[in-house]
């Protein structure tokens, strides 16, 4: 029978994170060689692999299975410490969380606030597109993600969220300098866009199918920031889909404009989580589905 030790997957765990078996050494406060050794310990006690050692360090998949089980552990510790040192408001609980940067640029502030003021709580988020959130739970990095994801994983449950309404928009003074004569394929091909990063093929996908434009065949910015999404568009920098929640002001004051009506994007969101919840954990879980769908609900 194959006993885990906990302090082999603790190293594991701060290898992932800091992507360094030096930085490692330095948050355990040990040798690099001792890094190393109880990473092989770990590798002989399960008789493979648990690391590619390679630019970046990734899990392998039994790695992987190790590192979720260990960020359970470590979920219920936190949860349960602070009623055995009877120091609630001191002890602090480290929350992983995968999220869109639209949900955090909108409503999941309001749910962390819901929950923070209660103990004293440090939330590390994992961003990444709606469509690709769901891999940092798969792989145990986080104890919950906003995906767009509509199966529950081994182990996990999902509740929907609501829809989120994308709109294709841009500034008044934009409109006049790039679509005088309305917007299609060949006002497309020479009108700056804005993407979230390399692989957000929304923008893409919606431009192909609407107006059968490939992505690369007309100029965009790439920027990894929501909030910047909207001030490129109100500086007349750039046209882009933006979620209606986020310019609801914008759209009713006339700042910016909505250039297909007739046609958003709508993409529907779901909070996946771990079965097992308690504590802190589950009021987290609770506020983030309570903000979610009240906003969702309301846009």
């Amino acid at each position: 029978m194959v006993l885990l030790d906990y302090k082999l997957l603790h190293a594991l765990s701060v290898v992932l994170n800091e992507q360094s078996f030096d930085k490692a050494a330095s948050v355990l406060a040990i040798t690099q060689s001792a890094v190393s050794q109880r990473i092989k310990s770990l590798e002989q006690i399960i008789g493979q692999p648990v690391l590619i050692r390679a630019q970046p360090i990734v899990a392998t998949a039994i790695g992987k299975k190790l590192l979720g089980h260990y960020q359970q552990v470590k979920l219920l510790e936190q949860d349960i410490i602070p009623d055995i040192s009877g120091n609630k408001k001191h002890e602090t609980i480290t929350a992983n969380i995968a999220s869109n940067a639209d949900s955090l640029a909108t409503w999941l502030i309001a749910a962390i606030g819901d929950v923070s003021h209660q103990y004293n709580l440090a939330v590390n988020f994992r961003l990444a597109d709606e469509n690709r959130t769901i891999n940092y739970l798969k792989d145990g990095e986080v104890f919950g993600a906003i995906s767009t994801y509509d199966q529950a994983l081994p182990g996990c449950t999902l509740e929907k969220l609501g829809d989120i309404h994308y709109l294709l928009v841009a500034a008044p003074s934009f409109i006049a300098s790039y679509f005088p004569e309305g917007i299609n394929k060949q006002t497309l091909a020479r009108t700056p866009a804005v993407a979230y990063d390399q692989k957000d093929d929304m923008h893409i996908k919606y431009v192909e199918q609407t107006f059968g434009l490939k992505g690369g065949s007309y100029p965009c910015h790439t920027v990894r920031s929501s909030e910047a999404f909207v001030n490129f568009a109100k500086q007349g920098i750039a046209y882009c889909l933006i979620p209606k929640l986020q310019i609801q002001a914008e759209l009713a004051s006339g700042e910016l404009i909505n250039l297909m009506p007739e046609n958003p994007i709508i993409r529907t969101l779901y909070w996946h989580h771990w079965v097992l919840l308690k504590g802190v954990f589950k009021q987290l879980s609770s506020a983030i589905i309570s903000r979610a769908q009240y906003a969702l609900n309301n846009q």
